[in-house]
């Protein structure tokens, strides 16, 4: 077991970070959520695509968020959700970063399967990850809709989407652990409905 003083100081963090998490949650648009949410039933009622993508952590967001999209707002609604979360790829990634640039792993799929009315939903906390930039314009390009989840200033994203839900805080953390809450409240809408 260790000292008290450092179990205080540990416990201090924690409780800076959970009032910190705070602030940023209640800097989350809830108007634009609900546009998300109107966006997303509208492609899930019209069989339209959700394809939905990040790098680092905003990927393990990105995957989670389509993986509760397909399964558990989905089950038992009658209208499915044709979701799919383009990091998930690996071996598509991988070539592409190999044989092209790894600025095109994300545009590139998008060609293939995306359609006009589709959605493309962007996670990065910077808002200036290329990658995603080129998979906005190419998703502009063919006539997708375009979800923005972003921080800090927004970013090149924050200008570029459709809708840009920001969460205008510095800490990646915070931002991510944002972003996540506000995937649970687009699934847990069609979820709990």
């Amino acid at each position: 077991m260790f000292d008290t003083a450092k179990a205080k100081a540990l416990v201090d963090f924690a409780a800076k970070y959970r009032l910190q998490l705070a602030s940023a949650l209640d800097q989350i648009d809830t108007r634009k959520v609900a546009q998300a949410i109107d966006w997303f039933r509208e492609a899930r009622d019209e069989n339209r695509q959700i394809f939905i993508c990040g790098n680092g952590g905003s990927a393990a967001t990105a995957s989670h968020l389509a993986g509760d999209l397909v399964h558990s707002a989905s089950s038992g609604a009658g209208k499915r959700f044709r979701a799919l979360c383009l990091n998930d790829s690996i071996p598509a990634i991988t070539a592409l970063a190999n044989d092209d640039t790894f600025a095109h792993v994300f545009d590139f799929p998008l060609q293939n399967f995306a359609r006009k009315d589709d959605i493309l939903m962007v996670l990065s906390g910077s808002g200036n990850s290329v990658n995603l930039v080129e998979a906005v314009r190419e998703a502009k390009r063919i006539g997708c809709r375009s979800i923005g989840l972003t921080g800090r200033d927004g970013g090149k994203l924050g200008a570029l989407t459709d809708l840009d839900i920001n969460i205008p805080e510095q800490h990646m953390g915070r931002i991510q652990d944002a972003h996540m809450a506000v995937c649970h409240m687009i699934c847990y809408y069609f979820i709990e409905q």
